[in-house]
């Protein structure tokens, strides 16, 4: 009896690590691809929930860390995000396929794709819109045309429409004073957005995001911020309407790194477009309300671009593989690049984490700010700039720092208490954290314990 049922099993577990194929994937199968590769390297992976869809589909995220589940002090997270708009699944495909390379190159050590692993925190988000793909797969398995089946979540909405809007709010704080960064968002904001919107504002509070990319298609180009025009126009009006943000030529940097890793996205002619180097200042494009690379920065320290992949927003099968080589490259340096400019904890005097310390660019006028551990990450081009850390109660403490073309610049701040006392910055102890962050590689990967493969789902509004 005993061997029938390891048989059973065998058999089982077999099919659940079938080889993946280039094959697009419904979201019975994408949660088994998922936990395929987790089976594969339970290691360095972790599979959650952060929410559920409108039809009570989870939105999955696949983690890969050399400690999943933990944050480790100065090392940076970082995420990518597919198939918002559920008839444009390219994405989808393409971060199936990069989760089973990274997890088969890490095996095979591969010392990039190690080095990437034990470096960086990646979470791997394939489909934001699970209901809106369902929809349009089944119109396309039906052979039924429509640009826009499944678009939308299964209440008719675009989610990249469905973001709480803060350009309107820095705009007018360019012009009149006001915070450069972290925006809060309306005290009814949560009755003003989507499930799945939802779930994915409360994931990015949750984690210090630092880099960002938000797959989509129906063009062939690196789109960063600001998506939204100083003066709304309509698309194909072709009046230039560009409006860049303080980090413009950082973002330029990022979406160029792309492109130019890309197979074809740099030569600029694609879809009957042309983008030179195969990037765009999204308003430039077409300016869009309410997007979500655009909140991102704005209201958390992450600079997300967003990469439009394919022509064919539901390309057939047989070009999947095709597809997969063009974008494999492009996708591993993207990540590679959070590991640029400066880094470093904020403490007190007394050698307390300080949260929530703004760090400042002479020069740049957007901010970042320390996150639950005292750790801070800020983008920046090689150069020397003028850094400044400040926290309430506090004497703020400003250096010169030269930063270089390859690994981030460290730099720590220590910050002692201002005589004039204003209200005590929260202080986080260096130890004892109940939030399951560890000192940068303090223990063996062997010593560690196994973290629980999915957290409990939170629901979004009905």
């Amino acid at each position: 009896m005993s061997d029938l049922v390891s048989v059973f099993l065998h058999l089982l577990l077999f099919k659940l690590v079938a080889p993946v194929t280039f094959r697009h994937h419904h979201y019975d199968d994408l949660v088994r691809m998922l936990y395929k590769v987790h089976n594969e390297c339970p290691h360095i992976t972790r599979v959650y929930s952060i929410g559920r869809s409108v039809k009570g589909r989870h939105l999955y995220v696949l983690e890969f860390s050399d400690y999943p589940g933990i944050h480790e002090p100065l090392e940076p997270e970082v995420k990518y995000v597919g198939n918002m708009h559920g008839n444009e699944v390219l994405g989808r495909e393409l971060l199936l396929q990069l989760s089973e390379f990274l997890c088969e190159e890490f095996r095979n050590r591969n010392q990039r794709i190690v080095r990437l692993v034990e470096d960086t925190r990646i979470h791997i988000m394939p489909s934001m819109n699970p209901d809106g793909y369902e929809v349009a797969a089944a119109a396309q398995e039906r052979d039924i045309s429509g640009y826009l089946v499944g678009r939308n979540n299964a209440n008719g909405v675009d989610l990249n429409r469905n973001f709480p809007d803060l350009n309107t709010y820095i705009y007018y704080n360019e012009k009149n004073g006001g915070p450069n960064h972290h925006l809060p968002l309306p005290d009814n904001w949560k009755s003003q957005v989507e499930p799945e919107t939802q779930a994915v504002i409360q994931w990015i509070r949750s984690f210090n995001f630092v880099l960002s990319a938000n797959l989509h298609g129906g063009a062939v180009v690196a789109n960063y911020p600001y998506d939204k025009s100083l003066e709304h126009r309509v698309r194909g009006f072709r009046r230039t309407a560009n409006t860049p943000t303080p980090d413009d030529k950082l973002f330029q940097k990022l979406a160029k790194v792309y492109s130019y890793a890309h197979g074809w996205m740099h030569q600029g002619w694609n879809c009957g477009d042309y983008f030179p180097d195969g990037i765009t200042n999204g308003a430039s494009w077409y300016s869009l309300s309410k997007g979500m690379q655009d909140f991102n920065y704005l209201h958390t320290n992450c600079f997300e671009i967003t990469l439009e992949l394919s022509c064919d927003k539901f390309p057939l099968q047989e070009e999947l593989q095709r597809e997969w080589l063009g974008n494999r490259e492009a996708l591993i340096q993207f990540l590679e690049q959070v590991h640029q400019g400066i880094k470093g904890m904020v403490r007190d005097e007394n050698y307390n984490n300080l949260a929530d310390a703004v760090i400042s660019v002479g020069g740049i006028n957007h901010d970042v700010t320390s996150g639950a551990h005292g750790d801070y990450f800020r983008l920046l081009l090689p150069g020397t700039y003028t850094v400044t850390a400040t926290a309430p109660g506090f004497d703020p403490e400003t250096v010169s720092v030269t930063v270089g073309p390859a690994e981030p610049k460290l730099v720590n701040f220590q910050l002692k208490r201002s005589t004039s006392q204003a209200a005590p910055k929260r202080r986080i102890p260096n130890s004892g954290h109940r939030g399951r962050v560890l000192p940068k590689k303090v223990q063996p990967q062997a010593a560690r314990k196994k973290e629980p493969m999915m957290k409990q789902p939170q629901r979004g509004p009905a």
